[in-house]
């Protein structure tokens, strides 16, 4: 059994969504995708690998997004403590020599 297969993609392009899928394909980054045979596994196995998570799982997303923002909460935070530790600690070694 050969172990390569072929197929033909054929994209209607009076429908907007087989237009959009056609210009996402003429403009690829040459250097990220060797060619659209790998686009389009790429493009496929993201997809239906979403599809089925999703139908397993149908609180994927939300779990994903909610995940997302307390990241980037965490990030500003961790920037703010970043930017207002080095005034922190020299008041507490200020109040310190004070003290003694």
């Amino acid at each position: 059994m050969p172990t390569i297969r072929a197929t033909s993609l054929r994209l209607n392009l009076n429908k907007p969504e087989h237009r959009q899928a056609w210009e996402y394909l003429q403009t690829l980054d040459n250097t990220e995708f060797k060619s659209l045979t790998s686009a389009i596994v790429a493009a496929a196995n993201d997809y239906f690998g979403r599809y089925f998570r999703r139908k397993e799982d149908p609180y994927l997303e939300t779990r994903e997004r909610e995940e997302k923002f307390v990241g980037e909460i965490v990030a500003a935070v961790e920037r703010s403590a970043e930017k207002a530790l080095p005034s922190f600690l020299a008041a507490c070694i200020a109040e310190i020599l004070n003290s003694n």
